[in-house]
């Protein structure tokens, strides 16, 4: 039923257009209306028919999950949830997937945010992702929460050198001298990676800027796809791969569930996302083929004349 619904609205949608070609071809001017109301269509049956497209990952994906892949199990991986909830459907994908993987190579995960908001975000995908799917991991032994921290840029002067001297305790109040996973950790510098997840201020660019490069850490950032474009430059040297918007989760969703079998059934909301995203695109960008195929016959025809 589900692919009759796919191919129903798939041969609606672009027959219309079809017929939107034919209507501009006899110099009729189309109503920005009808734009808005494919672009609704297209999404719309993307998000009922759950319309997903598979995706293929990027080398600069790629090289994040290697990365984590690699690295020795019991490695420190440093996630910063610096993001507020209007990002989140962006990005939280990203942190999830990063969870997931991390726990399955048994690294040991540190929490924490620049941003206030982000201490409520990293306490969900503890409680929806990390608590439920891994039962055996405990706290203080494989990963800790030490929440937000005001002073953006200056908590990360402080910690490139000291973290007790930024984070006397954890977000629970336990004192950071009685957590195992800090008995062999100084500075950010003792991490094997530092996974920032945000798109603003202060955020991944920060991260690279005074603990990265300074530190000689390596970073791979998840971003919301405005700013990817700006860490970009950054890469593969100061950044040693990154996740651009949504595309970018999806790409690492998939990577991860072919490479996992416990992953296999695992909620895939960036997967999901692209569906409504790349039809949208493509209506979009068909409109722009007929906008220029009106726009040029119409130039003819008045040459002609």
């Amino acid at each position: 039923m589900s692919n009759i619904g796919v191919a129903i609205s798939m041969i609606f949608i672009f027959g219309g257009l079809l017929a939107i070609l034919i209507y501009s071809l006899r110099g009729r001017d189309i109503d920005r209306r009808i734009i808005f109301l494919f672009v609704l269509l297209a999404v719309a049956s993307a998000v009922v028919f759950q319309i997903e497209f598979k995706e293929s990952p990027t080398l600069i994906v790629q090289k994040v999950f290697d990365k984590i892949e690699t690295m020795p199990s019991g490695s420190k991986v440093l996630i910063s949830y610096d993001f507020d909830p209007a990002m989140k459907p962006e990005v939280f994908p990203m942190a999830n997937a990063f969870v997931r993987h991390c726990l399955a190579r048994k690294h040991k995960i540190y929490f924490m945010s620049l941003w206030p908001q982000g201490q409520a975000l990293m306490t969900e995908t503890i409680t929806e992702v990390l608590e439920p799917e891994f039962p055996e991991v405990e706290y203080g032994t494989d990963y800790i929460m030490l929440g937000y921290k005001a002073g953006n840029e200056g908590v990360l002067n402080v910690i490139i050198t000291d973290f007790r001297k930024m984070y006397s305790t954890d977000a629970h109040n336990t004192d950071i001298n009685d957590i195992p996973l800090f008995d062999d950790v100084k500075s950010a510098k003792d991490m094997d990676l530092i996974l920032p997840i945000g798109g603003g201020k202060p955020g991944p660019k920060e991260w690279i800027l005074f603990v990265g490069d300074p530190g000689n850490v390596p970073v791979a950032p998840g971003l919301a796809a405005v700013v990817a474009p700006l860490i970009y430059p950054y890469y593969p040297k100061q950044a040693i791969g990154l996740l651009g918007g949504v595309k970018g989760a999806a790409e690492y969703e998939t990577i991860l569930k072919n490479k996992y079998e416990r992953f296999e059934n695992m909620p895939t909301p960036a997967l999901r996302m692209m569906g409504p995203q790349t039809l949208a695109h493509i209506v979009i960008m068909a409109f722009i083929v007929i906008g220029n195929i009106s726009f040029f016959r119409s130039r003819r025809r008045g040459s002609d004349a």
